[in-house]
């Protein structure tokens, strides 16, 4: 699970996010990191739509090569 200090880090600086939810690289949600709570994160995705996903899923910035669930 991602911590309080890395998504606050994300949201401050405003850097693009990339959320690994499965192996499928087409299904990744990329944008900012608006809020979040004990279990869910919000992001801003680049068309404007919020979205609302677990903080169980992988968080890297959207700059670095994908890293595939194996490599994790």
């Amino acid at each position: 699970m991602i911590s309080d200090e890395q998504l606050d880090a994300y949201r401050i600086s405003g850097e693009k996010v990339r959320v690994i939810r499965d192996a499928i690289e087409s299904n990744d949600v990329r944008g900012i990191i608006l809020a979040w709570d004990d279990t869910q994160v919000m992001v801003r995705r680049p068309n404007k739509h919020v979205v609302k996903l677990d903080r169980n899923y992988v968080f890297q910035p959207y700059s670095e090569p994908r890293k595939g669930l194996d490599d994790l």
